[in-house]
Order: C-alpha cells, then sequence, then structure tokens
C-alpha cells in the first residue's frame, strides 16, 4: 500500500497542533520526514511550507509520513516504463456453462448442495465494495445508501441485508458480512447502520473497514497538492481490498470464526445472488483458489471486460485493451469468441488471500490513468484543470487471478444476476435497475404460481423471506395481496 493506516495520532502533530513546543526529538523526527521527501524527488510538496503556521505543518508531515515511498516510487517507474503484456494469441477461457447452453447439470446439482452445506456449516463470508460515491446519480452520500427498492425505495445496503438475514434463515448459519469504505464514505456509511438499527445483523456479524489511499502523481511523477498542507489522494481501488484485508485483521478474524470462503461482489448491482450456494459449491468442487461468475456480452462493443488468457495466464481484458479484431471475433457457430464479461462477482480462498496480501505490492499492482487532478497554482490558489495533468493509481482485484494455482469461472443469467447501477439515466441507471429487479420477482411468482399484479406496476419482494421461487412457494399462498407484508406492488415508493 501507498498510505499506512492512520490509526493514531504522530508525535509530531499532536504536540504541534496543540500549541506546545517541540521539542527537540519531534524536531529531529519532522527533519526526518523532510528529509526523506527531499531524497525521494518529493520535495515540491514543501512548496508552501513557509507560509503554512504549525498546525498546517502538522496537517501536512503526518499525512507525508503514513506515505510509503518505496511503493510510490515503484509506481511511478511503471508508469514510466508498463510493464509487458504476456505474448501470444488471446484464448477463451474454460467456464462451466448453464445447463441450458450445455453445462452439467448433474454437477450443477452437487455443486448447490455442497454449497449449503457450507453455508450450514459457518464456512462462508460475504465481502462488498462500497468505497463509491452516488454523484453520477445525483446523489450526496454512499453508493451503498441510494434508495433502490422497485417500491419501497429500500437503500442498496437493505436490500442485501435481507438476502444476509435469508441466508441465515435458510441454513442455520449466519453469513457475516465485510463492508469496504473508503476516506470519503467511512463516517457515512457507519452512521446509515446505526440509524436503521444494522438492517437486523447481530454485531459480530457486520464488519465495517476502510481501503487505503494513494497519492495521485503529475505527469512527471511527483505528487500533487491539493491544498497547501494537503497531498491529493484517492482510493486504492477495488483491488485494495485484499491488503485491507490483511492491515484490518479481518483475515485473521475470518479464520479464528472457522471461515475459509469469502464470497466477493460490488455493492452497485441489486441483483447479485448473495453467497450462491451452486457458485460455491462449484468453486469447491473444482479446488479453485478464485472463482469468477461471467455472463454473455449482449453485442461485440459492449463495455465490460472479459476473462480471457494469454500466453497461459488468465485475466481480465478490459474492453478498451481488446484489439477490433479479438472484439468481434466469432466462433463456428457465430457467437462471440469472446463473451464472458465480467461482472465483478468472485469466490476467494481464504489462504489465497492471504498469500496474495503478503505480496501485495508484486501481484497487485497499481494502474495509472490519466486523469485532471485539482491542484494549486503558484500562489496557493486552487485550479481544476480542464485536461489530465497527472495520473490517479488504483488496484485492480482481478490482478489477483494470474497468481492463482487453479480458478473457475461460472456462467451465470445475466438477467438474474446483473444490473449494475452506474448513471442517472439511460443504461444502467436506477431505472434499468429497478426494471431488471421487477421482471426477476415476476418471474419467481410465475414459477411459484401465484398470481402477480397487472403491468406496469413494479414489484418488490423481501429478501429475508423470499430469495427465489423456491422460497416464493414456500409461503402457501396463491395471490399477490395475500403476502402483503413480504410481496408489494406498485410504481411510487412507499413510506416502508
Amino acid at each position: 500500500m501507498l498510505t499506512r493506516g492512520r490509526r493514531g495520532e504522530s508525535k509530531v502533530s499532536s504536540q504541534v497542533l496543540r500549541g506546545d513546543p517541540a521539542p527537540a526529538g519531534s524536531e529531529r523526527r519532522a527533519e526526518a520526514i523532510r528529509a526523506r521527501l527531499h531524497a525521494s524527488g518529493q520535495s515540491q510538496v514543501f512548496r508552501f511550507w513557509d507560509r503554512l503556521d504549525a498546525s498546517g505543518r502538522a496537517r501536512l508531515l503526518e499525512q507525508l509520513e503514513q506515505i510509503d515511498l518505496d511503493a510510490l516510487a515503484a509506481a511511478e517507474r511503471a508508469i514510466r516504463a508498463p510493464a509487458a503484456t504476456a505474448s501470444g494469441a488471446l484464448q477463451p477461457p474454460a467456464v462451466e456453462l448453464l445447463p441450458e447452453r450445455g453445462g452439467d447439470a448433474a454437477r450443477m446439482r452437487q455443486a448447490e448442495q455442497l454449497g449449503r452445506e457450507m453455508l450450514a456449516a459457518g464456512r462462508v463470508a460475504a465481502l462488498v465494495v462500497a468505497g463509491g460515491q452516488a454523484t453520477r446519480l445525483g446523489y450526496g452520500g454512499p453508493k451503498g445508501c441510494f434508495p433502490l427498492g422497485p417500491v419501497t425505495r429500500r437503500s442498496l445496503f437493505e436490500l442485501q441485508a435481507q438476502k444476509l438475514r435469508g441466508l441465515e434463515r435458510r441454513h442455520g448459519a449466519a453469513v457475516p458480512w465485510y463492508i469496504m469504505t473508503s476516506p470519503a464514505t467511512d463516517a457515512a456509511t457507519r452512521a446509515f447502520f446505526e440509524q436503521h438499527g444494522r438492517f437486523g445483523l447481530a454485531g459480530e456479524n457486520l464488519r465495517i473497514f476502510r481501503q487505503g489511499s494513494v497519492p495521485s502523481l503529475d505527469l512527471a511523477g511527483r505528487m500533487i497538492l491539493s491544498a497547501p498542507d494537503q497531498v491529493f489522494e484517492n482510493p486504492d481501488g477495488h483491488g485494495g481490498v485484499i491488503p485491507a484485508l490483511a492491515r484490518e485483521s479481518c483475515l485473521a478474524e475470518l479464520a479464528a470464526r472457522g471461515i475459509d470462503t469469502l464470497f466477493y461482489y460490488q455493492v452497485d448491482n441489486p441483483l447479485v445472488r448473495l453467497a450462491d450456494p451452486g457458485f460455491l459449491g462449484l468453486h469447491a468442487l473444482s479446488g479453485a483458489e478464485i472463482s469468477c461468475k461471467v455472463v454473455r456480452k449482449r453485442e461485440p462493443g459492449e463495455k465490460v471486460g472479459v476473462l480471457a488468457s494469454r500466453g497461459g495466464r488468465l485475466g481480465v481484458v478490459e474492453y478498451t485493451e481488446l484489439e477490433d479484431s479479438e472484439r468481434g471475433a466469432r466462433e463456428a457457430d457465430g457467437s462471440l469468441r469472446f463473451w464472458a464479461g465480467n461482472i465483478a462477482v468472485h469466490v476467494f480462498s481464504l489462504d489465497f488471500l492471504a498469500r496474495i496480501a503478503a505480496r501485495a505490492e508484486a501481484l497487485l499492482p497499481f494502474h495509472a490513468s490519466p486523469k485532471p487532478i485539482p491542484t494549486l497554482d503558484d500562489a496557493g490558489r486552487p485550479v481544476a484543470p480542464a485536461a489530465p495533468n497527472g495520473y490517479k493509481l488504483e488496484r485492480f482485484v482481478f490482478d489477483a487471478l494470474a497468481a492463482a494455482e487453479r480458478v473457475c469461472a461460472v456462467e451465470a443469467r445475466r438477467e438474474e444476476e446483473f444490473a449494475p447501477v452506474k448513471n442517472a439515466s439511460g443504461a444502467d441507471s436506477p431505472q434499468t435497475a429497478r426494471d431488471a429487479l421487477s421482471r426477476c420477482y415476476r418471474r419467481w411468482l410465475t414459477a411459484a404460481q401465484i398470481e402477480a399484479p397487472a403491468e406496469p406496476d413494479w414489484i418488490e419482494i423481501d429478501h429475508s423471506r423470499v430469495d427465489g421461487p423456491e422460497d416464493a412457494r414456500a409461503l402457501g399462498v396463491r395471490r399477490f395481496s395475500e403476502a402483503p407484508d413480504v410481496l408489494r406492488a406498485g410504481l411510487g415508493a412507499t413510506t416502508a
């Protein structure tokens, strides 16, 4: 990681912030920090040092003290000389197909039974990456707090908490929920859960932890100041979850509870099948260290990364990295050759996560993206560049694929498992996600022979009671109106 954990206040800052005279030891420590930055070619962070008061100097020193300069230098070298990509032709991965596409139905039934046994034995936890803000949705808060329920406008977090409570009800064992926030969303997320009574989850089964931050670099590889006493930092990407799990002692906690399998997903997918028994079971049957769910791309130009291998190394190839010949390549039957779209749903073995965390700097390299980054002019005034003036660094969780001895890829039905909420309108918006949820619920009711309300009403189901046709059938009702506490319909939000 580039920014170390900030669990305590440094001696330098605590004394200077109180206005106490800095003792000789503190002065030496401050000079050591400054010397370290100068030696690393980062002396520009002290551009406004002479203008700062004691508090400002303390804030800057405290932040700089947390930055791993060796890792920063490695990231800067990677920008200047990117690692060579594997050679050889791109190859599609082996995928556990859906039964209707030729998959082994008997193997799937075996996997589902094994997955249920894993859940009943308390071997599984869930991990959600929830560090994003819903600014693109026009919502002022963490994306997980966004009100998405088709009828009730329950938040994404609440819909997912319902699913976890349903898993505990069905299998008799809790699935602990680990929620990774970012510096921008951590406090608001914690307050949201407390305000809503943790959505009925027991204290030991809800763990919120924060991902690391990383400085942004200018085009010359130097850290960028966003204020005279502050270096601009951003969250270290979804790949930062693995070192954060180790740093925050989450891996040790999970192991102590007898948990050996971690289900991973992103908060903005309300259709996610949380801790899906079939997926868990295929992961175990395959002896995989990491497993991936994929959906079939709608068309060659769809902006989704694909699971593929090159030079024997399996990974996710971003849509921008596909050659035109690869993007449009077809099999003999006319289907896309590279169809396995990554939906950011994984299962990890705990031992594998520990191994990756121990070598995160090598196995989870930072990727650099040119971006306009807030900075200062020579007078210390804020500047908002219109064009990229530097690089934001982030890690990708799927880079861990290359280090896995065995990977299991599993096909999912898009209409049942993938409806991301990315944009305020149009594709991948709250509207399309609510439509997808409602259509999914209608299919469950039809399969359970429950008469559903007429279109165009949306439907919403309490996932703690119903999370599929089998649960709907178990309600023992024939008409939607007979279970009003579980099944709701309407086009407007209720007060629930």
